[in-house]
């Protein structure tokens, strides 16, 4: 007589044949999974803030950590996963900048910025431009990221902005050959990283003040002045009067 232990032991394993998938079945249903393609992650969006010189930049540094804060205390409720601050030194040719300051606040996907910017906290962000921002002294706009999304640190950075050319399907059809270009030079020229955005609208939804973006960071400002002073970042300049249109401004800034 078997015992009571034998008995379940071979009661298990009865239901384990009768229930359970073959080895080869197994393995067949392991390799349909294998096969599938991950869907590749969605483009991150990105509210851009564009800060025009203040008339006095003691009074908007004095408030600005007091606005910083309202933004972080936010942040869970809005939804966006990390915001890159930077404060701009001089144009690329040493002269005074068209902007003075940048704020981005990057979103996974456009429908969860549009959740965030809908939110009260948001407002309350917005509501808080007047205590240190004149009616026109920025430009707040959304963003769609057109290249690869990086981890890499962007101390400092090469910014050109590109206003409206005058005709954007040729601009489109020309920018991937510069984009190229760009690459080709990385190593001569020494950045490290290049975030690309399109801007989609204004926040108010009207058409964007800005076309489009393009941001190189480099490790350090000597290996920036180093790098943009190179006979392969003249190259990429030179490559400028074969799509650009309506006019574009580049400049230096510093990330804090």
């Amino acid at each position: 007589m078997r015992s009571l232990a034998s008995t379940c032991i071979l009661a298990a394993g009865v239901l384990m044949s009768a229930c359970g998938p073959t080895k080869e079945a197994a393995k067949a249903t392991d390799t349909t999974a294998a096969a599938a393609p991950a869907p590749p992650p969605a483009p991150q969006a990105i509210v851009t803030v564009l800060y025009k010189w203040p008339k006095d930049t003691a009074k908007f540094e004095k408030y600005y950590p007091t606005h910083l804060k309202i933004v972080g205390d936010h942040q869970q409720e809005i939804g966006f996963t990390k915001a890159e601050l930077t404060k701009f030194v001089s144009s690329l040719q040493g002269a005074k900048p068209e902007f003075y300051r940048q704020a981005e606040l990057y979103f996974p996907s456009m429908d969860a910025l549009k959740a965030g910017v809908a939110t009260a906290g948001f407002k309350a962000v917005g509501d808080d431009f007047k205590n240190f921002v004149a009616p026109d002294g920025l430009l707040g706009m959304i963003a769609q990221e057109t290249g690869d999304a990086s981890s890499t640190p962007c101390p400092v950075l090469a910014t050109v902005i590109y206003w409206t050319p005058k005709d954007t399907a040729a601009f489109e059809a020309y920018y991937p050959k510069h984009l190229a270009l760009v690459a080709s030079e990385q190593t001569a020229v020494g950045f490290v990283r290049a975030d690309l955005t399109r801007f989609i609208s204004n926040l108010d939804g009207t058409p964007p003040a800005v076309y489009r973006q393009a941001e190189l960071c480099f490790p350090s400002m000597e290996q920036l002045n180093t790098g943009v002073g190179s006979k392969a970042f003249a190259n990429i300049g030179n490559d400028f009067g074969n799509f650009v249109t309506g006019g574009m401004r580049g400049m230096i800034g510093v990330q804090q």
